[in-house]
């Protein structure tokens, strides 16, 4: 075995000590480029494909050439990352020379000197998916071995991208109500003064922050803070 490969259990290992919750999702995507890339027989180059709200980018790439080639699918919308990507599944390119699919980027990638190319979908989430996409510079490099290592690959960038996924939809939600929290308390304070100043209902001091609201077309909050602030500056 070249002493400069690793073997791919080793790779694998070395991924299951990362604990995901403590690491950036491009640093975890980018190790699992470079493992994959240092382990998988007949594998040149490694990307990785996010995809999100149908704008595909490279968000991990182990030389330009691989960043290059995914650039160009993003760009003419047509290759093997890209169908990867939306079905989740591994699409193969066992020869450049004899493939009929996607005939302008197969032309691209053997002017580069790439001769096969694997692409495997990430499961898909909720907001986000993606492929592994590896780059042989011989035909016929990857066998059904190193596609089967090359899906354990996938399926560890899909725990990470799932979990900072999960991370991010949690902190979007405390953010949310941490926000919702304070527009309750300042529209509780505003509806205070007017009570204060009308000797009127709950009810009916709301009312009148809604009235003022759309007489100036701005938020509710943003009402009740300027009251709240113009208070605290007559006092």
């Amino acid at each position: 075995m070249d002493p400069s490969r690793m073997r791919p259990a080793d790779a694998l290992a070395e991924l299951g000590r990362i604990r995901l919750a403590e690491v950036e999702l491009d640093k975890v995507l980018h190790r699992v480029a470079e493992l994959a890339n240092q382990s998988i027989p007949g594998c040149a180059y490694v990307s990785v494909t996010l995809t999100h709200a149908g704008t595909a980018h490279t968000a991990a790439a182990t030389a330009e050439l691989a960043r290059e080639l995914d650039e160009w699918q993003y760009r003419y919308d047509q290759g093997p990352c890209l169908d990867a990507s939306v079905s989740a599944e591994s699409l193969l390119v066992p020869d450049m020379a004899g493939e009929q699919r996607w005939a302008a980027w197969v032309a691209r990638a053997r002017a580069a000197g790439v001769g096969s190319s694997l692409s495997i979908g990430l499961p898909i989430q909720e907001a986000v998916t993606g492929a592994l996409n590896l780059y042989g510079v011989a035909a016929h490099a990857f066998d059904a071995e190193a596609i089967t290592v090359a899906e354990d690959f996938a399926a560890y960038a899909a725990v990470a991208l799932a979990n900072a996924h999960l991370y991010d939809s949690t902190a979007t939600l405390a953010r949310q109500m941490r926000d919702a929290m304070r527009s309750r308390a300042v529209i509780e304070q505003a509806k205070g003064i007017i009570m204060g100043q009308r000797r009127c209902s709950p009810v009916e001091a709301f009312a009148v922050l809604a009235k003022l609201s759309q007489d100036s077309n701005r938020k509710v909050r943003d009402v009740a803070e300027a009251m709240v602030a113009a208070v605290d500056t007559d006092r």
